[in-house]
């Protein structure tokens, strides 16, 4: 009999089962990462694994490594693999199956975010579902990257796939993989990108297969369960203490890529007893652009926007128990089929968020913060290296600022609010593709001023060395700046200007633009969103205002403007 089969679950086994099962999906994270070819896997952590419920896909750990936004979407693209095999729409597992899918509109996020989904089986029945997703550099369509800033149809951005048998058995399925190949650039790149995916899922399995040999598959889900009801209770106590009532807020999307206008999200919070509804109606109907957002990935924007709040809270489908959104139908927060989506994970996931903060931060002042940068800063260049006779496809994210609080200033040149991304170093960016960067750094005068001022965006600059290449951008915060919080003033836009034969361009709808043709010598200027100010101003001590000026952060112009008086 396996060690502690029967065994009453006491509190020390139960915290030991939820580290161990966090671990399964640390592990998970890292071994993907490790294998994987891509840099905006391998260096930037685009990615994330997790365990799933056998039953409906619900969340049971994920790990602490990857990106937040997925709490929510692969809890749903797996539900649907279930569902869709229960109803005959997909091939019956067996043991060393995994299945593929990134089709937005069957809980997904956009097409470049692939998902993989393995059963694990004990004694022959499924025990639970492991999943992944990694943002894999291109998946076809117009524009190199996947990044078509003015799609107006989802089939525009790339391949998309239903769940299908990419491993049976443990086998890669040829004729489906040729099949993936024949529609995505620098395919023979990708057998990297797959090959650690599968591998992750399966050092998940064997781990996880240890811990239930080692405790008893009983003993495991006694633990899942009550560690899903805990979670319940704990966000159900956070949100307890909130005082009841209506809290409501906006935020703006600059534009959907094709129409120069910007899209608004409305929100309503309504806090009571120990529950809390989310209301997007009044948000801007469906757009022409690639700034929808599927159901999945706004549903996963408000948990994962909860979870900053409230961190403390472990991460398990029992914790998004007590937050019901309702479905913002008739809105470009419910795309469906074929609306394009590319912008919804990277871009319009953080303006959902920021409504949540600018909602929160009135009923929780001293634990919500202001506005982050919101922007991933997605950058896509493909082109041909001539002195390598190969093409390429170069896949660029950014951070930002954070907002002010009421303990601290914002952090600089944080990862977006949506994940753990990181920029990927630039000398690995260099050694990979045929670019320079000159200049890299934060952005000096881009926080918000407040009692606790933004944090500082990035400022930097690529130019093309050799041969011809195409760009795209879909960002977001070049219109607005990220909001200030109670008083605080705004972070600075987002901004990309585009030097061709020496001239300088600015996108139209200034954070989005595709297929800008360049060639050597050209260069591309990013400077990302610096965070909103938290608090008024001319409350900041002055000492912090004249420290700020000698770091060269704001000119004394800047900070007499932004702060007022003098500098102490």
């Amino acid at each position: 009999m396996p060690a502690f089969e029967g065994a009453k679950l006491d509190t020390i086994t139960l915290s030991v089962l939820q580290a161990a099962l966090q671990q399964v999906c640390d592990e998970m994270d890292l071994t993907f990462s490790r294998a994987a070819f891509s840099p905006v896997i391998a260096e930037a952590n685009d990615r994330s694994d997790g365990i799933y419920s056998a039953v409906d896909g619900s969340l049971i750990a994920q790990g602490s490594q990857g990106l937040p936004v997925f709490v929510g979407v692969m809890q749903y693209s797996t539900k649907t693999v279930i569902e869709m095999i229960a109803d005959g729409r997909c091939l019956t597992p067996e043991p060393g199956d995994i299945y593929i899918v990134n089709d937005p509109y069957l809980g997904g996020t956009h097409l470049m975010d692939v998902r993989f989904v393995m059963p694990v089986y004990r004694a022959g029945k499924i025990f639970c579902w492991l999943s992944n997703t990694g943002h894999w550099p291109d998946i076809g369509g117009s524009v190199p990257g996947g990044f078509s800033a003015s799609a107006t149809a989802v089939e525009q951005e790339g391949l998309r796939l239903p769940p299908v048998k990419l491993f049976k058995k443990g086998v890669l399925d040829p004729e489906i993989y040729a099949i993936i190949c024949s529609n995505i650039r620098v395919a023979d790149q990708r057998i990297g990108d797959i090959r650690a995916q599968a591998a992750a899922l399966l050092i998940g399995q064997d781990r996880l297969n240890e811990i239930l040999d080692r405790y008893g598959d009983e003993t495991v889900v006694k633990a899942i369960a009550e560690l899903r009801s805990r979670a319940a209770e704990q966000m159900r106590a956070s949100i307890a203490v909130i005082p009841d009532g209506v809290y409501r807020s906006q935020a703006f999307v600059d534009s959907d890529g094709v129409v120069n206008e910007p899209l608004t999200v409305n929100l309503a919070v309504e806090k009571k007893g120990d529950t809390l509804t989310f209301d997007f109606a009044g948000s801007s109907k469906p757009c022409a652009g690639p700034m929808n957002s599927v159901l999945a990935t706004t549903l996963s924007s408000v948990y994962l926007a909860m979870r900053h709040i409230f961190p403390e809270v472990p991460i398990s489908a029992g914790a998004f128990e007590p937050l019901n959104v309702k479905r913002p139908e008739g809105t470009f927060l419910d795309a469906k089929y074929p609306r394009p989506v590319s912008g919804c994970a990277a871009e319009v996931s953080q303006r959902i968020a920021e409504a949540v903060f600018a909602a929160m931060v009135q009923a929780l002042p001293e634990k919500v913060t202001a506005a982050p940068a919101g922007s991933s800063g997605n950058f896509a260049l493909g082109g041909n290296d001539p002195a390598r006779g190969r093409d390429y496809v170069m896949y660029q994210i950014s951070g930002g600022g954070y907002g002010g609080n009421a303990g601290h200033d914002g952090l600089n040149n944080g990862c977006s609010t949506i994940g753990i991304s990181k920029s990927p170093p630039v000398e690995i960016m260099e050694q990979a593709f045929p670019v320079l960067y000159r200049h890299y750094a934060l952005r000096e005068g881009s926080g918000g001023a407040g009692r606790h001022r933004g944090g500082f965006g990035l400022a930097y600059e690529v130019e093309i060395l050799r041969g011809e290449a195409r760009a795209s951008f879909v960002m977001d915060h070049g219109r607005f700046g990220p909001q200030g919080a109670l008083g605080g003033r705004d972070g600075a836009p987002n901004s990309v200007t585009v030097f061709r034969g020496g001239e300088a361009h600015v996108p139209p709808h200034l954070s989005k633009e595709q297929d800008i043709a360049l060639k050597a010598g050209d260069r591309v200027r990013v400077g990302t969103p610096g965070g909103g100010g938290y608090g008024d101003p001319r409350e900041r001590d002055p000492t912090l205002v004249a420290e700020d000026v000698r770091l060269g952060y704001y000119t004394a112009e800047q900070a007499s403007e932004m702060f007022g008086g003098s500098l102490g």
